[in-house]
């Protein structure tokens, strides 16, 4: 039997040295609004006490996840699985014909070799995507990335507190409106749903420090990429990992989900192209 070679133990990193510190205190978590989705338990609103923590003004990259790889070797669940999901408008038309659409959204499709390395599977690449946000990472993924890099997931409380940027209960982290003149604010889909943007708008991540950082300095806390949290999706739930700020797919046809309020989730294991991670840790 041939055993792998050992893992290099976690430099001092350059990563939690580079994370916001925020004071923490007491917010209002969570919204009663009616464009909410009751059954995500979004509310009731309620008076939350988050202590001094860091967090990452962006999500994590690929460039950074690359060097996390090149480091430990780690090799992601998508990788190890030989599949991941990713949105069917984005695929090459030979991928596109041998990759099955999932049961219920057939926007999605299941495909083969799809992975943070080729975000659309075969052929694709994120050499012109280093300053983008890393998808195709599952939970477990992103908890060996925090082991590396001496850092952690937020929790959900974090996340919010921080997405607010001091804005007490706003829809997004600059306001209640979605857009400023008629500009968008985030990266969500621009146009008709599942159609390709046509006006604009990115078709896919943007990297991760478009549009204008909220008031504690957090690039793109809304749309982009669905950012994992530390938590339980609910109280005794044994699978299901909470996920927080919608992702480049919402669109409020149909998932309005990129309000700092909204939540979702999604098995450990799992991945899809529009999943990816912010990182936090405990006051230096």
């Amino acid at each position: 039997m041939t055993l792998a070679p050992p893992r290099p133990p976690a430099r001092p990193s350059r990563v939690a040295r580079q994370l916001l510190s925020l004071p923490g205190g007491r917010f209002l978590m969570g919204t009663d609004d009616p464009e909410g989705f009751p059954a995500d338990a979004e509310g009731p609103v309620r008076e939350v006490t988050v202590e001094p923590f860091r967090i990452a003004a962006t999500t994590v990259t690929n460039a950074q996840f690359a060097t996390f790889v090149k480091a430990t070797g780690h090799v992601t669940d998508a990788e190890r699985f030989g599949f991941s999901f990713t949105f069917g408008a984005f695929l090459g038309e030979e991928v596109a014909a041998v990759s099955p659409p999932v049961p219920g959204v057939p926007w999605w499709r299941t495909v083969d070799g799809a992975s943070w390395r080729r975000p659309e599977g075969p052929g694709s690449h994120v050499t012109d995507r280093q300053n983008h946000p890393v998808v195709h990472v599952s939970w477990h993924d992103a908890q060996a990335y925090c082991a590396w890099s001496g850092t952690r997931l937020p929790t959900e409380a974090e996340w919010e507190y921080a997405a607010r940027g001091g804005l007490e209960q706003r829809r997004y982290p600059w306001g209640d409106e979605l857009t400023s003149d008629g500009r968008p604010l985030c990266n969500i889909w621009r146009g008709d749903f599942p159609d390709l943007p046509a006006d604009g708008g990115h078709a896919g991540t943007a990297p991760a420090k478009s549009f204008r950082p909220n008031g504690f300095g957090l690039y793109n806390t809304v749309g982009n990429v669905w950012e994992w949290c530390a938590d339980r999706f609910a109280p005794g739930e044994e699978t299901a990992r909470a996920m927080r700020g919608g992702s480049y797919l919402c669109h409020d046809s149909y998932c309005n989900r990129y309000r700092v309020a909204a939540r979702s989730s999604n098995t450990p294991d799992s991945s899809t192209g529009n999943i990816g991670f912010r990182v936090a840790a405990d006051p230096a």
